[in-house]
């Protein structure tokens, strides 16, 4: 993961040189293999990080919750979703829930067998018994003015767990009027749209049949379950699919807030609780395995990276993202072994005991939790591939424009916040009493960065307040939209273009498209290597029959390959397998059968060289052409020479065999290939001596500058005959005899002219001259 490039084993140190602009490393002379090595190690992670995630969706989880939302949310009869009241709710229980829970009859009015009793569609398993769950608030939890107190004798405030109401009501006489704490019922607190309510309160669980969760309803709304000290009922249930393997778990939630009336919300948690069942679970499973492997390598790399780099590691952009992306990967892994072990444990309760609750509430939210940070490690892989291809200039663009814009972009925030701020408490007072959208601060907030998209209701806004709706709406426009926003974009495009500008004069690191091209080159490379063995074959076959008597002799056909650099161990197996008599000679039937299966293996690799050329070419075509690869001295030169000379053989081979009486055509380019690059590093070599003899020239001149200032002074101490200056002369008398011990030493050594000439020529021009 985090890869620290200038201290990998396997190469000695480089130089590195730093785009301050960037606020990042860029190595200035990195060898390729390491890049690569990074690549391969990075995308193989990657692969497995991708593998455990997609192994864990699938398109079936939106249609299982589609159908189920539109079963609990969207009847005929009473509408979950536009339900406003108590006996919305009264109206919904006894009708669209029950009729969407229990399915007793065919679509044709046939009773089901008990045993086919329990599913939602025929298809989906209700895991347990639903329950229904209320919370409440005490009477007097809220101050009544002194005017009101003879009229108003109770009032129930907004729900919050210091107002919850915990005493029995109604008959009393079982769950539902009786309160059960969070722990009682292995509850979990819930987010709803008013406020956040606990996991304990009245709960009654409904039946196995139809009739009796009716009759159970019924009851309750005879003896008043839910009145005005009501805040919130919940209805939880769990159901399963055999057929894809998901979980659902379900939670209808209607709000009753102490205005009156009725907000209903819900949530469908649609999980794979269940991991390992088909074969493509397994393959998943084996992923996740190497992928915890990987895990493990990484905390130990970083471990000993956080080690030597101490508190300095954590000041890299990169390093902080490889923590988090550990961090979080841990957390998964932990997870995965807990959830393994809870649905076990579930599942062989709700077996043993078919008629309770299937509490999968907890589980259903840690695993969306689990989902959801996997899906936020996906996202910074993703991110981490301007890691692996900062190397390239035009990648970089990015971060460089950012980070020399951050100064005015957080300049410009502080501008954009006031005035932002400002409007969002002005539609909050304004509009929060009539337009939805701007009911609460928060959705103020979110309301005004949609108008800047696009998306606003001004009718609302004009109905609200004929008159500083349209002000507020026309002057948020005009300084946000138009000025503010056209000034972030003008200090984006400024900084983009110096970047730009600056980039067009450098040279990439390294290209990745290298990375490709070497792979395809050696890969051709290979295979006409091979297809030149099987020529010399057949060559060996027609000249070793000297006879000419269509036996070919393995004596002489050994002599003739052993001629052409082939081993011993590859002459006998070759002949073997087709002398098939096992006497030593090939008959004209067995070579015709060897020159047979040569010529298929000849046009076999044909076939796999014009496809790796023609995917070559392809890529070429829709990649921008290659930009030169920057390096810094003569290793690195060399390096790229090492490298290049196995493209260059290559090219050779595939031109045609060397002709024994002279240089070729395409040995004579690569040796002159070899040449200009060696004239080149030739070349970078004594422009950095010469860059050294300037430096020492300019000192030369600075010690005779020196020089000349103390012998002034030295004259003008001994005008003034002051016997005040006597050890200021002194001073400067030794002074002088060390500049003068200085000239003594550098006059024995040379310099080389520093006359203007070409690097191609200097081997040529340059001279050596004594120092003055």
């Amino acid at each position: 993961m985090a890869h620290s490039l200038n201290s990998t084993k396997g190469y000695h140190s480089r130089d590195v040189h730093s785009y301050n602009d960037a606020g990042a490393n860029y190595i200035s002379c990195v060898p390729r293999n390491s890049v690569y090595n990074y690549l391969r190690n990075g995308e193989f992670h990657d692969v497995l990080l991708h593998s455990v995630t997609y192994g864990m969706v699938s398109s079936n989880m939106y249609y299982f919750t589609n159908v189920l939302m539109t079963l609990f949310l969207e009847s005929a009869d009473a509408n979950f979703k536009s339900a406003s009241s108590i006996n919305d709710f009264w109206d919904y229980a006894e009708g669209p829930l029950l009729d969407g829970l229990y399915w007793e009859t065919w679509y044709n009015d046939d009773p089901l067998p008990p045993e086919e009793q329990g599913y939602i569609y025929y298809e989906n398993k209700l895991m347990g018994l639903p329950r229904m769950r209320q919370l409440k608030v005490g009477n007097k939890t809220c101050d009544v003015p002194d005017d009101f107190e003879n009229e108003i004798k109770e009032c129930f405030a907004a729900y919050s767990t210091a107002n919850e109401e915990k005493n029995p009501f109604g008959p009393g006489n079982n769950t539902a009027w009786v309160y059960h704490t969070q722990e009682e019922l292995d509850g979990s607190s819930d987010w709803g749209t008013l406020a956040d309510y606990s996991g304990g309160g009245y709960y009654q669980d409904l039946a196995s049949t139809k009739a009796e969760s009716k009759a159970i309803i019924q009851y309750l709304k005879d003896n008043l379950w839910v009145d005005r000290g009501t805040r919130a009922i919940l209805i939880d249930f769990t159901v399963y699919n055999a057929n894809i393997n998901l979980f659902c778990v379900i939670t209808l939630r209607l709000e009753f807030p102490p205005t009156g009336g009725a907000v209903s919300s819900w949530q469908f948690r649609t999980v794979k609780l269940i991991r390992y069942v088909s074969t493509f679970d397994y393959v998943v499973f084996v992923c996740e395995m190497l992928f915890v492997v990987f895990i493990g390598y990484y905390i130990v790399e970083e471990i000993i990276e956080i080690y030597i780099h101490r508190f300095s590691y954590f000041k890299g952009f990169w390093n902080c993202l490889d923590v988090v992306i550990i961090g979080l990967s841990i957390v998964g892994v932990v997870y995965s072994v807990y959830r393994e072990d809870a649905v076990k444990n579930k599942l062989e309760g709700l077996i043993q005991s078919k008629d309770t609750y299937g509490n999968f509430f907890w589980l259903g939210y840690l695993q969306t939790q689990f989902n959801n940070a996997l899906a936020i490690v996906v996202f910074f892989a993703w991110v981490k591939l301007f890691k692996y291809i900062s190397f390239n200039k035009t990648m970089t663009q990015l971060q460089t424009t950012l980070s020399r814009c951050a100064k005015d972009i957080a300049g410009f925030f502080v501008m954009f916040l006031i005035v932002f701020l400002a409007y969002a408490q002005l539609s909050y007072l304004v509009f929060g009493t009539m337009v939805k959208d701007f009911s609460t601060f928060k959705n103020c907030i979110f309301t005004l960065f949609r108008i800047i998209l696009g998306d606003f209701d001004f009718y609302a806004l004009e109905a609200a307040n004929r008159v500083l709706g349209p002000v507020v709406f026309l002057t948020y426009v005009f300084f946000v939209f138009f000025v503010l926003l056209n000034m972030f974009l003008a200090i984006i495009n400024d900084t983009y273009s110096e970047v730009k500008a600056d980039l067009a004069g450098q040279k990439s690191e390294i290209e990745i498209t290298d990375y490709f091209k070497k792979g395809i080159n050696r890969a051709v490379a290979k295979l006409t290597f091979k297809q030149d063995r099987i020529s010399d074959i057949q060559n060996a076959m027609r000249k070793s029959d000297i006879n000419n008597d269509n036996k070919l002799d393995y004596a002489e056909w050994r002599a003739e390959l052993k001629r052409q650099g082939h081993s011993e161990n590859e002459i006998r197996a070759m002949f073997a397998e087709y002398d098939q008599d096992g006497d030593g000679v090939l008959s004209s039937s067995e070579q015709r059968q060897m020159n047979a299966a040569l010529e298929g293996q000849k046009e076999e690799l044909q076939r796999e060289i014009d496809e790796a050329k023609f995917d070559d070419s392809e890529r070429g075509k829709s990649s921008r052409p290659r930009t030169a690869v920057s390096r810094s001295g003569a290793d690195s030169d060399s390096e790229d020479s090492e490298e290049d000379d196995y493209d260059d053989d290559a090219s050779s081979l595939r031109g045609g065999r060397l002709s024994r009486g002279g240089v070729a055509q395409d040995e004579f380019n690569v040796l002159s290939r070899r040449v200009d690059r060696m004239e080149h590093s030739i070349g970078s070599i004594v422009s950095k001596i010469d860059a050294v003899l300037v430096k020492l020239e300019a000192m030369e001149k600075m010690r005779l500058k020196r020089r000349e200032t103390m012998g002034k002074l030295l004259d003008h101490l001994n005008e003034q005959q002051d016997p005040n200056n006597a050890q200021m002369e002194q001073l400067v008398r030794q002074e002088l005899e060390q500049l003068d011990a200085d000239k003594l030493s550098v006059s024995g050594g040379s310099r080389v002219d520093m006359r203007a000439r070409s690097p191609s020529a200097l081997s040529r021009r340059s001279r050596v001259s004594p120092a003055p």
